[in-house]
């Protein structure tokens, strides 16, 4: 048995039990891929896919077991190549960083481009995808951090360190009725027009949905997607009325504007979130300390050797108390 054939086994189940696409991801061929399977189920004298042909058609019970153990030991000989790395003070690697559109548009560059001037041989690799899925890659350990946000609690998977909290705005064209308003909008001025917000206001947990819901009001969602540009383009189409995050609000936008509602929907937080059981490479936590710099780099490291209460943390400031330049310093 050998690391390889575990990081093959582990390919092929997040690949869909697809042996072409599993090949691709580690980089191998499909036959020598194959091969090195077959190799390992001889050894281990079972088989750890059900077949129908020459296609994988499930795992079997046996296979999970396995599975559960290879991410184990493939989560450990990465961490391995960490500690070593770090304790050889290598300055080179990669950060692979999953998270949100919104926040690799208009959040993450500052302190990527300050990483980098630090770090100018780690490769930085964005991995964008909703909140669920960035989660899962984490659990999954095919990413080093995730950067998402909750309306409530921290994420519940992990490590989670607050860096910073906003709230939603907003966005009409200049002509519309609720700009006119020469006030803020109440849920009841929303709730008379369709909404063009985020994928996630699809969920019966979304924040958004809740408030309406408490609000006895009708949520009419006209259009969503993952994309805050996108929202803002089919608001400037007339599709309806924008709810998104102030950070992708941008004042030298001539065709829409955006009307403050803070207090009209609960406040956000943006996380990083780690694995506990991961060993950090040295860059990471100048990507932390640059993107979270309230956070003392001593606070994170105890964190991980002795575990530490979410309201220990400082309060994170907000989005519009932030100076970029301070970030990318």
């Amino acid at each position: 048995m050998t690391l390889t054939q575990l990081r093959y086994l582990i390919a092929i189940a997040d690949s869909g039990l697809n042996i072409t696409l599993a090949a691709e991801r580690v980089h191998a061929t499909q036959p020598g891929l194959s091969k090195q399977l077959k190799q390992l189920e001889e050894e281990l004298g079972f088989s750890l896919f059900t077949r129908r042909g020459k296609s994988l058609e499930a795992i079997t019970a046996a296979g999970a077991q396995v599975i559960e153990r290879a991410r184990i030991i493939q989560s450990e000989a990465a961490n391995i190549r960490a500690l070593a790395a770090n304790l050889r003070n290598e300055a080179q690697g990669e950060l692979r960083i999953a998270t949100t559109h919104t926040q690799a548009r208009y959040a993450l560059p500052p302190a990527i481009a300050a990483l980098r001037r630090r770090y100018p041989e780690v490769g930085v690799h964005l991995q964008p995808g909703g909140d669920a899925e960035i989660l899962e890659l984490l659990e999954r350990g095919q990413t080093d951090l995730a950067v998402v946000s909750t309306a409530g609690a921290p994420p519940p998977a992990g490590l989670a360190l607050p860096v910073y909290r906003w709230d939603r705005v907003v966005l009409v064209p200049r002509a519309h009725a609720l700009a006119r308003l020469g006030r803020a909008p109440t849920l009841a001025d929303l709730a008379e027009h369709p909404l063009v917000s985020y994928e996630s206001s699809l969920k019966a947990e979304s924040s958004l949905r809740r408030a309406f819901e408490h609000a006895g009001l009708p949520l009419r969602l006209a259009f969503t997607a993952r994309d805050a540009d996108l929202i803002r383009t089919y608001v400037g189409a007339g599709l309806g009325v924008g709810v998104l995050a102030e950070m992708a609000l941008d004042p030298a936008d001539r065709d829409v504007v955006g009307l403050e509602i803070e207090g009209l929907l609960p406040t956000c937080t943006t996380w990083i979130v780690l694995r506990r059981d991961r060993v950090l490479r040295e860059y990471a936590l100048e990507f932390i300390a640059r993107f979270a710099p309230h956070l003392d780099r001593r606070d994170v490291r105890r964190a991980f050797d002795h575990g530490i209460a979410v309201d220990e943390w400082p309060e994170p400031p907000r989005w519009r108390e932030l100076d970029p330049a301070r970030l990318a310093a």
